[in-house]
């Protein structure tokens, strides 16, 4: 294949489908960015990690909806868990948010559920501890982002 400054002419073919993919990533994180509140910027982040996943990645087996939920559900609980340890030193901080991230990890793998955005969601639960709200703002994140996944999945094709 013909390469012209790192891109090869079958990326600059496609150059149509990663605009599109790109345009639907940007729509869907709009709309959680709407839904989810600013105090929840952490959750933010990983989510716009996921959207990462799910529209340049579909075909991946992390951006499955068992993965993205159930991973993020782990982050969540695996962030929960560790926010509960107390931890008033900057040591005993790094080593519970260290055990959050590979806590998620673990249980992601152990569960088939690997989604590496997760492990920063878990990271993420155990510096700003648990919430409703945070909670709430996840489910509902990584639920829409499935739903535009599996409708979508169709028109959508791996990107790198």
């Amino acid at each position: 294949m013909a390469s012209i400054g790192g891109y090869t002419l079958m990326k600059i073919k496609s150059w149509k489908k990663h605009v599109f993919q790109s345009f639907l990533a940007t729509l869907t994180v709009l709309l959680l960015i709407l839904i989810l509140k600013m105090e929840h910027i952490v959750v933010i982040a990983s989510i716009g990690s996921t959207a990462f996943i799910v529209f340049a990645l579909p075909k991946s087996i992390t951006a499955r909806p068992k993965n993205v939920i159930g991973g993020q559900m782990i982050g969540l609980l695996s962030g929960s868990i560790c926010a509960l340890i107390p931890h008033n030193s900057f040591i005993s901080s790094i080593i519970v948010y260290s055990v959050a991230v590979g806590l998620s990890i673990f249980l992601m793998i152990t569960t088939d559920t690997a989604h590496p955005p997760a492990s920063g969601t878990a990271l993420g639960i155990a510096i700003t501890g648990f919430s409703i709200n945070i909670a709430l703002s996840l489910i509902i994140s990584v639920t829409i982002l499935s739903f535009v996944h599996h409708f979508l999945k169709p028109f959508l094709e791996d990107l790198v």
